[in-house]
């Protein structure tokens, strides 16, 4: 039911601007992958180059082995989901999701049945004679995963179909989306600006800046190991601090800023010598009345406690008054610090990572 989709040293540039520079990854039959970045980093259009509604500038695109140069989008094993679904309001719902067999010539009881079998799979199976006015936002975004799998694709492409839910319901469709992909055993390749949504439903993802490929890798890897600067920032929270690598030994090694010396995991591509930052994740920071002689620690005072649910982010101030980030669990067995009360930020040096910045900018023609 799946294929792969080979995406071999691609650009695409638009006048003298480089939207994607040299794109290079294959992504493996029935696996769920994610595009994730900013907006302008080139995402939209690599799905764009992968359906068929773009030509790469240079590189090739193969799904299932063949090269794609030359085939219409129509003549593609794929199907897309737009973020704003385009579904037909004057159709009822299983006319909706057969329209793509409906242009192919197949007969209505044929669809009448493809459309039921596929309403089953989205959990919609009530539906079929609604109109699309009378669903909710959830529902119609089912409707319009039904209507793409009815042509039976290898490769599902999606961008940014759950932008427009509130948060509940993106949280719970992308439940729905990872579920209804094992069941199909499709492709999916999927592009996003939330990093919560890559993580959550990816096995694997990829994180982009100016239309280079960062790094690939799953979601604990992007979030516990980032290849460089962008990568930890732009995938969750980080206590970011500015310095310099002296010395090194084994995987950590020792970096001197202005707010004292520290010891941490040396990423890729860094020096001894070399002038860059040191990122911590706010959780694996804690709050402690003195200081640390094994782990790293610096003195502040709590400026502001915000409360999250399930846990609580404590903001702290440094002596030469930088904010910080820790982040605790709400647990009523441990007391939140007060506000204003001085303490020691610790965090361990096999849980923070000295990192280069980004790779390369774009480069034009």
């Amino acid at each position: 039911m799946s294929e792969d989709v080979q995406l071999s040293k691609i650009c695409m540039d638009f006048g003298s601007f480089r939207a994607v520079n040299n794109v290079d990854v294959t992504i493996k039959p029935g696996e769920f992958f994610s595009f994730l970045g900013p907006s302008g980093c080139g995402k939209t259009t690599i799905l764009r180059l992968i359906s068929g509604f773009m030509e790469p500038t240079e590189g090739s695109v193969k799904i299932g082995g063949k090269d794609m140069k030359g085939i219409r989008p129509n003549a593609r094993p794929t199907a897309l989901i737009f973020q704003n679904l385009a579904l037909f309001p004057l159709m009822p719902v299983w006319e909706n999701i057969t329209f793509g067999l409906e242009v192919r010539g197949v007969p209505k009881a044929q669809r009448r049945a493809k459309a039921e079998e596929l309403l089953q799979l989205v959990d919609l199976h009530d539906s079929a004679d609604k109109r699309i006015s009378q669903l909710s936002g959830g529902q119609k975004q089912r409707v319009a995963i039904a209507r793409a799998l009815a042509v039976e694709p290898k490769v599902m492409l999606l961008d940014e179909p759950l932008s427009a839910l509130d948060l509940k319901l993106r949280q719970h469709m992308r439940a729905e989306l990872r579920a209804i992909q094992k069941r199909t055993g499709v492709t999916f390749i999927y592009i996003t600006h939330d990093q919560g949504e890559a993580l959550a439903m990816s096995d694997r993802v990829g994180v982009m800046s100016q239309g280079i490929l960062q790094q690939v890798a799953t979601p604990q890897e992007i979030y516990n190991n980032p290849v460089n600067g962008f990568v930890a920032s732009f995938v969750g929270e980080n206590n970011v601090f500015v310095g310099t690598v002296k010395g090194k030994s084994g995987d950590i090694a020792t970096f001197e800023t202005a707010k004292g010396q520290f010891n941490a995991r040396l990423g890729a591509n860094v020096s001894v010598g070399d002038t860059t930052k040191l990122f911590v994740r706010p959780e694996f920071c804690t709050l402690q009345k003195t200081a640390s002689k094994s782990a790293n620690s610096i003195a502040v005072e709590v400026t502001e406690i915000a409360f999250e649910g399930n846990f609580v982010n404590v903001f702290v101030r440094d002596e030469s008054g930088d904010t910080h980030m820790v982040q605790v669990q709400n647990d009523p067995s441990i007391p939140t610090p007060a506000l204003h009360s001085k303490a020691h930020m610790i965090f361990d040096p096999q849980s923070c990572m000295i990192l280069s910045e980004a790779t390369d900018t774009r480069s034009g023609h």
